[in-house]
């Protein structure tokens, strides 16, 4: 991705620039953030976000004044991937009120955005447990009034439903899919607003979300695929290993586990042997304090680990969070999976290194897709070009469910 701040850890949160093609920002538009920022802190960052995020709400409500309903469309979902983009440095519990504020300032934006038009589309609610999930079914672009196959998209770590929409949904909208895009346990308005943490047994709720799918009018059901990004990777293929009615799978990048990615840290970095990292949650407390000191010593680590790791999995040290990741695993699971899958892996992502070993464990029809910096698509997600992702992924898609748009 362009770097446009001198804070490292900034530029790895402007996600927008991925969201350019889809109507969620012009660069010109984040440029301008930029400039604003400079080499601000983590509050200048937010401000500056939230501050672009106001001025296109407020655009979007003079064009809605003076009758022009596309404009104002556009204007109010391009605000909530501007709100969306302030808060990530602000992760952690407890809860930040300027997250808070923000995130519901992306969600009152997107929402008004989705309602206008000729096919207005309303939130829903998933029944889960005692907490129903909100999420949003969106028809496809043209075909609204048509039976049509249904992707389930399926977030990652960080990621909220705006990210999810721009970066996957619209394309998939364009390309004659009805979408569904749903906050699971720890992820978005169910981590930021309720509290509750991330689970690994992703399958139960895939189960929740497939059976509120077969209540949804013009879906076919014959035609359902599950898609996950980023740590979606792991739980949308842990989600199809127990749920039959999912026709095909995709998974970008193919991730088996998240405890892998820190068994190598651990052997490599600090000479730990094979044996000693079998169980991350059970390794040498001395070790455990080198890891978790280099760890906070690392900007980008800390942030990942300590501020976004220890909150989204409910847990306050690294002991419980290694002990926590060892639970989310695709051994015993991958073997479950029965559908068309693909895997994806990027150049120069990290956390698609083993995304080939996944491909290889995969007893289904499978295809693997590389993407290279070449491209513009060698980072995490392909970021750098999402257009090129959305494209390979719907013709596989097409050709799976026999469709074209």
């Amino acid at each position: 991705m362009v770097a446009l701040f001198r804070n490292e850890l900034h530029n790895d949160f402007v996600w927008a620039l991925g969201y350019i093609p889809f109507g969620g920002a012009d660069f010109g538009e984040i440029q301008a953030v930029a400039e604003v920022i400079r080499d601000g802190d983590d509050s200048v960052f937010h401000d500056a976000w939230v501050t672009a995020g106001g001025r296109l709400k407020a655009a979007a409500d003079a064009s809605l004044a003076k009758g022009h309903v596309a404009s104002a469309r556009d204007l109010y979902l391009r605000a909530s991937a501007f709100y969306g983009s302030s808060f990530r440095p602000l992760y952690g519990a407890p809860v930040d009120p300027r997250l808070l504020a923000a995130f519901r300032q992306q969600v009152a934006a997107f929402d008004k955005g989705l309602s206008l038009g000729p096919y207005p589309t309303v939130p829903v609610t998933i029944p889960f447990g005692d907490t129903p999930l909100p999420g949003y079914f969106i028809k496809a672009q043209g075909f609204e009034d048509e039976t049509r196959p249904l992707i389930i998209f399926n977030n990652g770590y960080d990621g909220t439903i705006t990210d999810t929409y721009f970066a996957c949904a619209v394309a998939a909208l364009r390309r004659g899919y009805h979408c569904l895009l749903f906050d699971g346990p720890g992820q978005g308005a169910m981590l930021y607003e309720r509290g509750i943490p991330l689970r690994y047994d992703w399958e139960v709720v895939i189960k929740a979300v497939a059976d509120f799918a077969e209540t949804l009018p013009l879906v076919d059901l014959q035609r359902v695929a599950l898609s996950g990004w980023s740590l979606g990777g792991y739980l949308a293929p842990r989600g199809a290993s127990g749920e039959p009615r999912i026709a095909a799978l995709i998974a970008d990048p193919g991730l088996w586990s998240i405890a892998d990615g820190f068994r190598n840290v651990a052997m490599n970095m600090f000479g730990v042997p094979a044996e000693a990292v079998m169980n991350l949650g059970t390794l040498d407390q001395s070790i455990m304090e080198k890891i978790d000191a280099a760890i906070r010593t690392n900007p980008l680590l800390r942030w990942k680990v300590v501020q976004r790791g220890f909150w989204t999995h409910g847990v306050h040290d690294m002991r419980a969070y290694f002990a926590s990741a060892e639970l989310f695993t695709m051994t015993n699971r991958a073997e479950l999976i029965s559908c068309p899958t693909l895997i994806t892996q990027a150049e120069n992502d990290i956390l698609g290194a083993g995304a080939g070993a996944f491909y290889d464990k995969l007893t289904c029809p499978k295809t693997l897709i590389r993407f290279t910096a070449a491209e513009g698509a060698g980072q995490h997600c392909e970021m750098g070009n999402r257009s090129l992702l959305n494209s390979r992924v719907l013709d596989w898609l097409d050709e799976q469910f026999e469709t074209r748009a």
